[in-house]
């Protein structure tokens, strides 16, 4: 009887918690560039490899915790509206982000990039044929829907870290 007892309140407070107001994270979660740019990668395949990447940080603005906070990052050449690459991250668990808080530098790279053999990376940058690209951000947190909270260019620079 007891067991049952707790599984009801355990129940009861955590339907509670669910239940709690939704952020729109378009406004309650604020997104921090740190840098974006080109990824050396070093040698892949036997050629230089360079891939869009962004580091940035989230700022909760909103007055809620943001549970199992989870970034996807999709990667499209400027010309092209197709996805070139992405990137899935789990920013804050269990523990969330706690209103107010900002993360730690977060650092998403595609796996999709430009690769050459004949070229120095930097010379890849400046290559006639080299296309530019962005980068979509979409978050969510905890059941509810994803959400696009940001598109950045990606500068054309050499990244080594």
């Amino acid at each position: 009887m007891r067991a049952c007892v707790r599984l009801l309140l355990l129940l009861v407070t955590a339907s509670t918690v669910a239940c709690g107001p939704t952020v729109d994270l378009t406004k309650g979660l604020e997104v921090i560039i740190v840098n974006t740019g080109w990824y050396d990668l070093g040698i892949v395949n036997g050629q230089n490899k360079l891939v869009p990447t962004v580091v940035f940080k989230l700022h909760n603005v909103s007055d809620q915790k943001l549970v199992t906070l989870q970034i996807n990052a999709l990667f499209r050449r400027v010309s092209e509206n197709s996805e070139w690459g992405s990137g899935f991250l789990t920013v804050a668990g269990s523990q969330g982000l706690a209103p107010g808080a900002t993360s730690e530098p977060i650092t998403i790279r595609s796996q999709l990039g430009y690769t050459g053999s004949d070229q120095s990376r930097q010379e890849m940058l400046s290559n006639t044929h080299f296309v530019d690209a962005k980068v979509e951000l979409f978050g969510k947190y905890g059941s509810t829907q994803w959400v696009r909270i940001g598109s950045f260019p990606i500068t054309r620079q050499l990244l080594t870290k």
